[in-house]
C-alpha cells in the first residue's frame, strides 16, 4: 500500500470516528430530554457504517492485499427503535393523564462505552496517520541526501 493510500485510509477512519463521537455526544446531551421539536422524547441516534473499497492502484497493493483494501464511511444516522422508559412523575410538565412521563431511550453507560471505543479507534488512526507521515518525510530526507 502506498504512503498516500495509508494517509487516506487513516484520515477516513479519523473522520468517521469523529462523526461517531459527535452523534454519541448528542445522545448523552439529550439523555433526559422529554420534549423534542418533532414531539415526544428524544430518540437515541445510531450510526450506520459501511465498508468502502479504497481507490488507489499499486502492484504492491494487488500483491499483498489482492484488491481487498477497504475503508469505512458513514452511510446513515438512524433513530434507535428501542422504546424508552416510562417513569411516574405526575408533577412533570410532560406527564400524560396517568402521570407517566416518556423518557428517552438513551442509556448513559452504553453511550460512554461507545464514546470510549470511538475515541480509542480515533487515537489509533491518528497514530497510524502520523507514522505514515513520518515515513513520507524520511523518504524525502533520503532522496535529498
Amino acid at each position: 500500500m502506498g504512503m498516500m493510500a495509508a494517509l487516506g485510509l487513516s484520515a477516513m477512519g479519523i473522520q468517521v470516528q469523529r462523526q461517531r463521537m459527535d452523534i454519541t455526544s448528542q445522545n448523552l446531551a439529550n439523555a433526559s430530554s422529554t420534549r423534542t421539536p418533532e414531539g415526544g422524547p428524544y430518540r437515541r441516534k445510531d450510526v450506520v457504517m459501511m465498508s468502502m473499497p479504497m481507490e488507489f492502484e499499486t502492484s504492491l497493493k494487488t500483491f499483498m492485499f489482492g484488491n481487498k483494501v477497504q475503508g469505512v464511511k458513514i452511510t446513515d444516522v438512524v433513530p434507535d427503535p428501542t422504546p424508552g422508559k416510562q417513569i411516574y412523575d405526575p408533577s412533570h410538565p410532560d406527564a400524560d393523564t396517568n402521570g407517566f412521563v416518556a423518557m428517552p431511550n438513551v442509556t448513559p453507560m452504553q453511550e460512554m462505552v461507545d464514546i470510549l471505543s470511538a475515541s480509542k479507534i480515533y487515537e489509533a488512526n491518528v497514530t497510524a496517520f502520523n507514522l505514515a507521515k513520518q515515513m513520507v518525510m524520511r523518504t524525502f530526507e533520503i532522496g535529498v541526501a
